[in-house]
Order: C-alpha cells, then structure tokens, then sequence
C-alpha cells in the first residue's frame, strides 16, 4: 500500500471519519479510493484492494456494476428527485411492488438510512399502540444488539462502545439474553418469560435482527429461538420489529433471514445492500393493519407525520430496482448456495487449524471466526487492518472478529486469494 500524501492530509483537515479512531491516521495512511471496478477498489497509484467487506456490508454485486450502472444512467435523465408527499414516481412505485411480493409484507415507508428506518418502525409501532388506547413507552431489544446509532436506535442496543457516553439521553428499554448457543435457548427464553410476565402491559415491540447479530461480533444464533421469542412477545399484542438492515437481500442464505425463522413480523426495516451499494435508501415495511389504524381524517389526529426529504429517491430508487433484476436475471440465491459452501471449505482447509482461531463458522454469504489469545503490540483489529491492507485486501474487524463478507460476485481465483492472505495475516501476527 502506497501513502498518498497529499490526499491523506486534505481528508483529515475537514473529514472527520465514522467510526474510527482518528488519532490512528497519525502513523496509519487512510486509503484514498480513486476508482472502483467488480469486487476491487483502486487508489491513486493504480494498487488494488479487493473490498472483502463489501464497503460496510451494502455492495451486492460488485462495484460499478454496468447494469445498474446504465439503470442509473437513464433515470439521471428523467427525474434526479422529487418529494413523495403528496408525489410519486414510477421506480418508487415499481420497488414498492416488488418489495411487498418478495417479502409478503403490504406496504412501504421510505427513508434514507438505516438507523432512521428503526426509528420510523419504532414510532410507527408505538403510534399504532397509542391509537389503541394503549401506552406502551418500553422498546424490548437482544443483549449484544446493534441498531443503528440516532439516538432512538442506539438506545435499544446493547453495544458499550457505541453508547456509554449518551445514556441519559435514550428511550426507555429493555434487553433480554440473546442465547449463546443452542444450549443456551431454555435460559434464554426463561428470562424472556420473566420480562413479559413484569413488563409486557408497557412494551410496544421486540426489535432484532434475525439470526446474526452483526455489529455484535458476528454472533449466530439459532431460527429456533427466535421463533419462540416472536411467538411469545406476539400473545402480549407486542410488535415485531425485523432489523433487517444487514442481513437482507441474501446474505444469511435467504432472500430475508426471517424465511428461515417460522416467523412473521409487523415490520420489516431494510437498506444497506437494497441499492446495491450505490446510494443511500432505507424502508420499513409493514402490514394493512398497522397502515389502516393510522388511515382517518386529519381532524382525528391519527396521522403518522414522520418524513425525510430524500425519502423514496428517484435515483436511489432505480438502483433498487436494478439491484432486484440482477437477483432474478441469475437466480442469486441459488447461486449463492454453491459459492458459500466453496468459501467455507476453502477457510476451513486454510484456517481451521491455525493456532489462536476460534468458532469460524458460516451462514449464507457471510463468514467469521475470532482471533483469541493474540496479545500484540496494536490492537487486533488495527494489526488486521494494517496488514490486510498491504496485502491487497480490504478488512475492517470488529475487536478480535475477523469476518468475511464480499460481494456475490466473487470468483475462485479471488477465493482463493482472499484466503490464503487470511492465513498470511494470522500467521505473520501470531508468530511475531
């Protein structure tokens, strides 16, 4: 990896940089992006990276993708925005239908990111109760959860880093234990028991994100206590929130990872990957009968007046759908299927043994394991980074989980690559 100096100094003098430690780049040059093509990133002196992290989870099928690329294109010449109060367009609606067929849900609420879009399903689930006559202030979310980081979001999560200095600001909440293993699930749904038996009557909804918690070090939990826990909350008139920010549009296996829970949810929050990585977009779905409780006159006062002024955007709405096409036009998850279990042997084969390697585990298109007992002179996941980054490899861990989560189009060559750097990366730490 080259230093380009230049770019480096001008990106620290105004940028201030999401989560990270700023005052890392001292000695650790950020990585300045020139151009981007399928699975690679290029900085300005021609060197590539292969984004193993799908940029922050949202890049599908890979960068600068001309399909979705020219969909873009011919809607840059139509119309760029326009607001959807009061106005439509056709993308919005075209995505809208498809939404609700492929996820069996009936209507949409737009926003732009996925943090607001747990803060519109949460005021959404709260309203509905309230037009009931109920007053249900309390938010029941997992331990180990991560929902975003507006304040509403942040509040339901259960991630120290991320919220320790804002606790006087948050909404009122609850977390009952997310199992630790399967063994773990009679635990687990006992404590959920004893919360409903205290504080049902005041819970509006029970917020996850099925099947893995991502923020939270890429923790698997098991479609059978989630489907218990739903059941659950559901005979206490609770909500179903679905965060599935992260883990929809294929990456657990499923188009949702809810399809594989036995579950339905009253709402559904989707984003990060349903651009396909090109622009900022966000949607809750929901059912006609949250959507009628709020359908009345204006004098009733029965509205749900929450907006974004990039909501449902023309171009962010086009890549959407062209993101869609690509998933019919080569039968994705099927696709997918094959390739996930390639990846795994080949960590498997190259990983498993390795001293210091723990729980590598995989499901769907998304991989992990932790590095335990490393004690360097950096913290793990800087060491990762750094090393990652001189061998061409894009990795951002999250403290000792290394995970591996790359866009769908990946080949075996680059496969293979990936991992045998993995094992370079532990290696060349572990010995050191």
């Amino acid at each position: 990896m080259q230093k380009n100096t230049a770019w480096h100094a001008r990106s620290l003098r105004h940028i201030w940089h999401p989560c990270s430690q700023m005052h890392d780049y001292q000695e650790l040059p950020l990585l300045p992006i020139a151009r981007a093509d399928g699975i690679y990133l290029y900085d300005f002196e021609g060197h590539a990276y292969l984004d193993a992290i799908s940029s922050w989870w949202v890049n599908l099928f890979g960068h600068n993708h001309p399909y979705i690329n020219q969909k873009l294109k011919d809607q840059i010449d139509a119309l760029e925005h326009v607001l959807l109060a009061g106005c439509t367009h056709p993308q919005v609606v075209r995505l809208s239908e498809r939404l609700c067929a492929l996820s069996g849900f009936e209507k949409c609420f737009y926003a732009d990111n996925g943090s607001s879009c747990i803060e519109v399903a949460m005021k959404m689930s709260y309203h509905a109760h309230l037009i009931q006559g109920q007053h249900r202030p309390k938010i029941l979310s997992l331990t180990n959860a991560y929902h975003g980081e507006t304040l509403g979001a942040l509040s339901i999560s259960d991630l120290g880093l991320y919220k320790e200095t804002y606790q006087a600001l948050f909404l009122e909440h609850l977390h009952t234990p997310v199992p630790k293993d399967n063994s773990d699930i009679p635990n687990a749904i006992a404590k959920l028991k004893a919360i409903l038996k205290q504080h049902a009557p005041k819970i509006s909804a029970f917020v996850l994100e099925p099947l893995i918690q991502c923020a939270g070090g890429m923790h698997f939990y098991s479609p059978e206590y989630i489907k218990q826990a739903v059941h659950l909350c559901q005979e206490h008139g609770i909500h179903i929130i679905l965060d599935e920010i992260a883990v929809g549009f294929g990456r657990t296996g499923s188009m949702f990872a809810f399809e594989q829970c036995g579950i339905r949810g009253d709402f559904l929050c989707l984003s990060k990957g349903i651009s396909g990585g090109y622009l900022p977009l966000a949607v809750v779905l929901t059912n006609n009968a949250i959507y009628d409780q709020f359908y009345a006159p204006y004098d009733q006062n029965k509205n749900f007046l929450h907006s974004h002024s990039y909501t449902g955007n023309a171009l962010a709405c086009a890549c959407a759908n062209a993101t869609l096409d690509l998933f019919e036009q080569e039968d994705t998850i099927k696709r997918n299927h094959a390739l996930s279990l390639k990846i795994y042997q080949a960590l498997q084969d190259n990983l498993e043994d390795l001293p210091y390697i723990i729980n590598l585990r995989a499901r769907g298109m998304i991989f992990a394991f932790e590095l335990n007992g490393y004690s360097g002179n950096k913290r793990v996941s800087l060491a990762i980074f750094e090393k990652a980054l001189q061998k061409g490899l894009l990795l951002r861990p999250l403290n000792n989980t290394i995970y591996f989560m790359p866009a769908y189009i990946i080949n075996d060559s680059q496969i293979t690559y990936s991992v045998r750097m993995l094992k370079e990366i532990i290696l060349e730490l572990t010995q050191t």
